[in-house]
């Protein structure tokens, strides 16, 4: 028996009722917990998010993510994807990735709430100020969607500092918006920081994975990808090309209605001639 396994099954008895139902459902559905934000495996056990976290610190981990990735270690899941194999050239693993990244762009084009994503885009038209919260992998896109608004210029910049990111949230007010980019949703940092914007009366956005997660209740407006690599691994790769897939859409409509946003670009290009040979 994996090791986590075997903990829960020894500490059993010292686990208060509803304890008992989480380490029930991992004991029965160990590969099923990988793919689980901690609301949803609250909701599947009839518990509460803290209890979980209780139920986690128990066995010795810091939090419920820590359990989840020693599940994932414990019961051979890939950390790369289901489909690539150990032996694969390189060509082929390419082949494979194009395959996952189509198959998350359709998916998240079928999924997509279409309402929520021209919203995001008014309230970031009509915004003062732009704030963007991006930690880890998440950081790139948070990058990015800074750099092109910034190109048409916007007042947006990208924090992928937590400390930077609490004090810019602080600092937020009801002519601000504030994106939050965060693939599974349950980063502590980015929901705060979402958190303290909403207060200050900042629209708040997520751009998370779908499902229900943390990051949700922090944000007016949530803007969801599809992919199925939350079932074998907890980095997000092919949800990262979505998510840009998103931040292309917003620029996209940015550009299309911004009334000097020709002068701008001209602006930035004229900027950024000079270091180019």
């Amino acid at each position: 028996m994996e090791k986590t396994l075997l903990k829960i099954k020894i500490l059993y008895d010292s686990f208060s009722k509803t304890e008992k139902k989480i380490a029930d459902f991992v004991m029965e559905n160990p590969r099923r917990l990988i793919s689980l934000y901690i609301t949803e495996l609250a909701d599947e056990c009839a518990v509460s998010e803290a209890t979980a976290v209780r139920f986690a610190k128990k066995l010795g981990f810091d939090g419920y993510q820590g359990l989840k990735l020693a599940v994932a270690s414990e019961t051979e899941v890939k950390p790369v994807s289901e489909n690539i194999k150990k032996d694969d050239s390189a060509y082929k693993i390419f082949g494979k990735v194009c395959d996952d990244i189509y198959c998350s762009l359709e998916k998240t084009k079928n999924s997509i709430d279409g309402g929520a994503l021209e919203k995001a885009c008014e309230k970031i038209l009509s915004a003062d100020r732009i704030m963007i919260f991006g930690l880890g992998n998440s950081a790139s896109v948070c990058i990015d969607a800074a750099h092109k608004m910034l190109r048409l210029g916007l007042n947006a910049t990208a924090y992928t500092d937590n400390h930077m990111q609490a004090i810019a949230a602080a600092h937020a007010d009801g002519k601000s918006v504030a994106i939050g980019v965060s693939h599974s949703g349950q980063s502590k940092d980015i929901v705060e920081a979402l958190k303290t914007a909403k207060q200050n009366g900042a629209t708040t956005v997520a751009l998370t994975h779908k499902g229900k997660s943390p990051i949700d209740k922090a944000s007016d407006i949530v803007l969801e990808t599809v992919s199925d690599e939350m079932n074998y691994r907890i980095l997000g790769l092919s949800s990262r090309i979505a998510q840009l897939a998103i931040v292309d859409t917003i620029y996209s409509y940015l550009a299309c209605r911004l009334e000097k946003a020709e002068e701008e670009i001209a602006k930035t290009e004229s900027a950024l001639r000079q270091k180019k040979y």
